[in-house]
């Protein structure tokens, strides 16, 4: 199941895999990737991705994030017990990586 919303500035799109009436883990993934905003102010849009895996019983559910910024895109992916910590991760992750590329274009001026 996918659904996108457009909240402020980024544009995001949630996909749940092998799973369904999850509303609250979608709408804390929409909130935690909104704070990419501050970070960056170029994102042209970012997607979700929530699954979990049935051979891994302690560290089962995934978190994939992808973020389309201008002439590039950076994905972040996490493992972890819960859908929270496995988002946080991923958005710390996504975070240090979108910093990068700012510090990057600064650089290249």
């Amino acid at each position: 199941m996918t659904k996108t919303e457009v909240n402020g500035a980024v544009n995001v799109q949630v996909t749940l895999r092998h799973t369904n009436n999850h509303r609250d883990i979608e709408q804390y993934a929409r909130d935690a990737v909104q704070a990419f905003g501050k970070i960056f102010n170029g994102i042209v849009n970012s997607h979700v991705i929530l699954d979990h895996q049935k051979n891994d019983f302690e560290k089962n559910k995934l978190a994939e994030i992808t973020v389309h910024v201008p002439q590039n895109v950076l994905v972040a992916r996490e493992a972890a017990s819960t859908y929270e910590q496995a988002i946080d991760s991923c958005v710390n992750a996504m975070g240090r990586q979108l910093r990068k590329y700012k510090d990057k274009l600064l650089d290249h001026r």
